[in-house]
């Protein structure tokens, strides 16, 4: 109960977050969109919003059933965790000194670029759930961050934007968009890779290194389901 809960006070964070951001990003003047409805469609091609969306609904997800266990899901909670990672790093390490945000927008800001990955990380180091993952997992995950950067070059010189300066080739030619890329997509590759075997590592510490622990196994906190229980054989004591 106290892992729905936790999942479900993220998701609706986010909820508000994204709401907030949108109402402020609507009703904001001056920018390169001159309509409203340009400016929100601008904004679903950031990656903060896009990270954010994928927390909400791994966590509302949760919420309902927290032991899931199917691939998809299984990728998009790993995509979840690093990119709100990346996206709490990166804003705070590189973007929070270029803007100075106020209102509703500075509400939004917090929500989704502090409150929302702050929350997200705890919710899976308190809560899981637990499940072995390997090199293929890693690799589906990044599919996301990938896909996000080749969608960010192509639509740039077309609507002639960029969300994030370090994207911008105006600014810094490709060159250094491509280093700027790969050096984003390295960190993404080591944080799903730490990820996931943090949590090998703690499916470990629980079940004991049981060899009957399969990578569709969910171990959370104390419980853990899906085992396989070795049969007895004729003649052996039941106690």
């Amino acid at each position: 109960m106290v892992a729905r809960v936790w999942f479900g006070v993220t998701a609706l964070v986010v909820v508000v977050g994204l709401v907030v951001q949108a109402v402020a990003t609507a009703t904001t003047t001056g920018e390169v969109f001159p309509t409203a409805g340009g400016r929100l469609v601008n904004l679903l091609f950031f990656f903060t919003i896009e990270s954010n969306v994928i927390v909400g609904v791994t966590s509302l997800l949760l919420t309902l059933n927290p032991r899931r266990t199917s691939t998809l899901f299984r990728v998009l909670r790993l995509d979840g965790i690093v990119a709100i990672t990346v996206t709490f790093v990166v804003f705070h390490v590189a973007l929070a000194d270029l803007q100075e945000l106020s209102g509703s927008a500075a509400v939004a800001n917090v929500l989704l670029h502090t409150a929302s990955p702050v929350l997200c990380v705890l919710g899976w180091l308190l809560f899981g759930p637990r499940r072995r993952g390997g090199s293929r997992l890693v690799v589906l995950a990044l599919i996301f961050p990938l896909c996000y950067i080749a969608l960010t070059l192509i639509r740039g010189p077309i609507v002639d934007f960029y969300p994030y300066p370090f994207l911008d080739v105006r600014i810094h030619g490709y060159l250094r968009v491509l280093v700027n890329s790969v050096i984003v997509g390295v960190l993404f590759l080591c944080l799903a890779t730490g990820v996931t075997a943090l949590d090998n590592w703690l499916v470990r510490r629980r079940t004991g290194n049981s060899p009957d622990i399969g990578e569709s196994s969910v171990v959370d906190g104390p419980v853990l389901t899906n085992v396989v229980t070795p049969r007895k054989q004729p003649g052996q004591s039941s106690t």
